[in-house]
């Protein structure tokens, strides 16, 4: 009977310590800090901001900045029947592109971002 109590309360213990490793905190909020919109990949928040002579997209890391130092996003914009490809490099905290841009409401942005030439996550927005 102790024996079975032991195998019992360490079943107990690693299903609470699995439990515990497997919790997911939303303790970051995934509200907008730029004005853009904000979709959360892999626990990193990406949020994009569309300008028709700008582009920018921020990456917070459980809601702090991320190093984007080594980082680039090749973004694809949907608008109407119209695909425009662009390229955003490092600019201080954030990657960014100037240029013409066709953004409005309804433009879906697919945004393929690396890391140091590693695939960080493939990113889709919807524009408002």
């Amino acid at each position: 009977m102790k024996m079975q109590a032991l195998f019992a309360s360490i079943a107990l213990a690693t299903a609470g310590s699995a439990l515990a490793a497997g919790e997911h905190s939303h303790a970051h909020e995934h509200k907008p800090m730029h004005g853009g919109v904000v979709v959360e990949v892999k626990d990193i928040d990406y949020e994009l901001v569309a300008k028709p002579t700008m582009i920018q997209l921020h990456l917070r890391d459980h809601g702090k900045p991320a190093d984007i130092a080594k980082a680039k996003a090749k973004l694809t914009l949907l608008s109407g029947t119209e695909k425009q490809e662009v390229e955003l490099k490092p600019a201080g905290d954030k990657l960014e592109a100037t240029g013409t841009f066709k953004v409005g409401p309804g433009t879906k942005v697919v945004a393929l971002v690396t890391i140091a030439g590693k695939p960080a996550g493939t990113v889709r927005f919807a524009l408002k």
